[in-house]
C-alpha cells in the first residue's frame, strides 16, 4: 500500500471526522471516528476527486458493492485497488 495514499486517505477521512490524522488508526471503523452517512459521502466525493478515481458506491445501501467501508485499512486498500486498475 503506497504510503502517499495511506496518507491521503486519512487526511480525508480525519477532515470528515474534525480530527487531526495521527488520531486516525487503521483498525478504526467510520462510526469509531464519528462519521455519519452524510460524512461518508462527502469523504467519498473527497476521495474520488483527490484520486480521479470513480468509487463504486451505492448511497443508499453502503453496505452492496465492492468498496468495503469496513475500517480505515479496508478503505485505504479499496482507493489503492482503484488507483492501480485506472493506472493499469
Amino acid at each position: 500500500m503506497s504510503d502517499s495514499i495511506k496518507d491521503r486517505v486519512i487526511a480525508i477521512l480525519a477532515e470528515q471526522a474534525m480530527l487531526e490524522p495521527g488520531d486516525v488508526s487503521m483498525d478504526q471503523s467510520l462510526e469509531d471516528l464519528g462519521i455519519d452517512s452524510l460524512g461518508l459521502v462527502e469523504s467519498i466525493f473527497a476521495i474520488e476527486e483527490a484520486f480521479d478515481v470513480s468509487v463504486p458506491f451505492n448511497a443508499n445501501d453502503p453496505t452492496e458493492g465492492d468498496f468495503d467501508i469496513s475500517s480505515v485499512k479496508a478503505i485505504i486498500e479499496a482507493v489503492t485497488g482503484l488507483v492501480a486498475t485506472q493506472a493499469a
